[in-house]
């Protein structure tokens, strides 16, 4: 028992270990929440879109000396509003949309990056997170822009969930549609941008959509699954970092790691959704009926 608690509480000794260990876990609680949005969404692309579209965000930066994170973010916003105006064409699906303009950001990183020679140092620092590295004044920020970030996200929460059900019956109910998509795309930049230093930007797709996927295979009620991908993201965040710290081994590959083996797990020993519950005598399993508990537990 000595040994078990000295092994949980040894990290906690070293102040960048604690300044660690706090990020990750409000990373973990911040993505976990709006990545149940995502999931839910079925819209796991724009993730992905956003979090390299930083990359010419944060090349500027690097080139005119200014805030990397202000950069990143500046990046994903602009390009996230862009889908968002370019998706309502309803002749081009939204992933489409989102396909040109993740190309077309990541291209303009790559010729940014080859006007600035030195930037490689820095640019290993965003691709893979600087988690050990973090000062006092990041964790503020964090903090700050987490709970306003968490605020937002509960005053517009029945409207996202009514818009990811169905998009017609919630312009038939008076809801401003496409608001709600530049707001859900604003706060998938923000969770992205604010998780950068955790994970980096390689890996901080997982951070957002896996613990928010393993919440969906645990329930089929989404207050449920909006608790527990933060609960998910957040210990599996800590979990890494102890692993990290133990093995000397890098930080946020191994968030991401531990954030997957749960995953894995959801996936074979789930409840209902699991494989193994398909052999399970009385399993009615159906997509009808997965949708009237969403429905359900969306009320």
């Amino acid at each position: 028992m000595t040994a078990v608690t000295g092994f949980l509480l040894a990290p906690w000794e070293h102040e960048f270990m604690r300044r660690a260990f706090l990020v990750a876990m409000m990373s973990g609680v911040v993505c976990g929440v709006i990545g149940s949005h995502v999931v839910l969404r079925g819209m796991a692309f724009i993730g992905d879109a956003v979090s390299h579209s930083v990359f010419p965000g944060v090349a500027l930066a690097f080139v005119f000396r200014f805030d990397l994170a202000i950069g990143g973010a500046i990046a994903g916003l602009l390009t996230a509003l862009s889908v968002a105006v370019f998706a309502q064409n309803k002749r081009l699906k939204e992933d489409t949309v989102i396909g040109v303009f993740f190309a077309a950001a990541f291209g303009l990183g790559i010729v940014i990056l080859s006007s600035a020679p030195g930037y490689s140092g820095s640019l290993e620092s965003f691709l893979f997170g600087q988690i050990l590295g973090i000062s006092d004044g990041d964790v503020r920020v964090v903090a700050i822009a987490g709970a306003v970030l968490l605020l937002a996200a509960a005053a517009v929460h029945k409207e996202l969930v009514t818009v990811s059900l169905d998009r017609e019956t919630a312009r038939a109910l008076g809801i401003r549609v496409f608001r709600l998509d530049i707001a859900l795309y604003t706060m998938v930049t923000v969770a992205i941008v604010i998780s950068l230093q955790a994970v980096g930007n390689i890996l901080v797709l997982a951070l957002l959509i896996t613990p928010a996927a393993c919440a969906r295979l645990l329930t089929d009620r989404l207050g449920i699954m909006m608790a527990l991908a933060p609960a998910i993201g957040m210990v599996s965040a800590a979990t890494g970092l102890y692993l990290s710290y133990a093995l000397n081994l890098a930080a946020g590959g191994l968030i991401v790691l531990v954030t997957t083996a749960v995953f894995l797990v959801c996936w074979v020993f789930a409840p209902r959704h699991g494989v193994l519950a398909r052999f399970r005598p009385g399993n009615t399993r159906s997509e009808a009926g997965d949708g009237a508990s969403r429905r359900g537990g969306s009320g």
